[in-house]
């Protein structure tokens, strides 16, 4: 499969409308895309949709300190990794995660096409742009 200028794949996060009668990062979850892709229905309607990966709020308010919410990757009981198909209509915009860093040394290794593999909290960056800031405070 051809990637962008070859390089590693690219699953960018993003938030989701999930519950319209709340308001702010209440009323939306974070995933991380794996596809986008079609299909159609036996009646030809067609709908758009993506494979995501659901990420779990850690609290219900922002963190004290940073004023960011955090999110850590969401595991279904026996410890698989919880996907979802979701349409695309349901996709807000984009999101910015930032590693919780521990006390601990940061391998060398870890760059940003795998520290969403690597680190088990995250803060979504309300600072990242305008939109976000109003989206995630």
């Amino acid at each position: 499969m051809p990637s962008w200028h070859q390089g590693p794949a690219r699953y960018d996060c993003i938030f989701v409308s999930t519950d319209d009668t709340r308001e702010g990062m209440l009323s939306m979850d974070v995933a991380q895309v794996h596809c986008f892709f079609s299909l159609v229905h036996t009646n030809g309607r067609m709908f758009q949709c993506a494979l995501v990966r659901w990420f779990d709020r850690i609290a219900d308010e922002p963190d004290e300190l940073t004023g960011m919410w955090m999110v850590a990757p969401s595991f279904l009981e026996d410890g698989s990794p919880h996907h979802a198909v979701i349409h695309i209509d349901s996709i807000v915009r984009s999101a910015h995660l930032l590693p919780i860093f521990g006390s601990e040394y940061v391998s060398p290794y870890v760059n940003c096409h795998n520290s969403l593999e690597v680190f088990r909290g995250f803060y979504v960056n309300r600072f990242a742009d305008h939109h976000a800031f109003e989206l995630a405070s």
